[in-house]
């Protein structure tokens, strides 16, 4: 397992849309396990492949999102796909690959979600409030749209401009 480095806006490998995993191999879990210490060492609370420069549909979150505990697995989702989305939400949102930024982004309350897991089992999965909000963030991801395209012109210039200063 290794700590990948993180890839951090405006880098655009970030536009890119991620292709599908047809085949769960010993590559893609030693990706997800890479992905999985990557998450805990920068206190994420989800991470897309694409944040690791990996353009597979591929993103895993923490299990207390969930209502689990940290020594719980970890969820794993392999190419995802939304189902259905119900009701609406409001609340700051934080991404590792915009570091320090916390923007007000409007998303759907309960999200079903599809997708397979490391043994190629597909499942769904309803997940409400904040893993609702994580579900959509990450999947967003591997369709190459950031946190940056949910907020207004005014906030996203406030963002760049933080990123910059902060770079510097």
């Amino acid at each position: 397992m290794a700590v990948r480095e993180i890839v951090v806006f405006p880098d655009p490998r970030l536009r890119e849309v991620s292709t599908s995993v047809e085949d769960i191999d010993d590559e893609i879990r030693e990706l997800v396990r890479d992905m999985q210490e990557t998450m805990y060492f920068k206190e994420g609370a989800g991470l897309a492949a694409v944040q690791v420069g990996e353009h597979k549909r591929i993103f895993i979150a923490d299990p207390v999102l969930a209502g689990g505990t940290r020594e719980d697995p970890t969820l794993v989702f392999i190419n995802p796909e939304i189902l259905d989305e119900e009701g609406t939400q409001d609340g700051d949102e934080g991404c590792l690959s915009f570091p320090g930024i916390f923007a007000p982004v409007k998303r759907a309350a309960q999200v079903k979600i599809r997708a397979m897991n490391l043994e190629g089992e597909t499942f769904e999965m309803t997940g409400e409030g904040i893993l609702a909000r994580a579900f959509l963030h990450e999947t967003e991801h591997l369709d190459g749209k950031l946190l940056i395209d949910n907020v207004g012109r005014i906030k996203r210039e406030v963002i760049k401009r933080k990123l910059k200063k902060a770079a510097k």
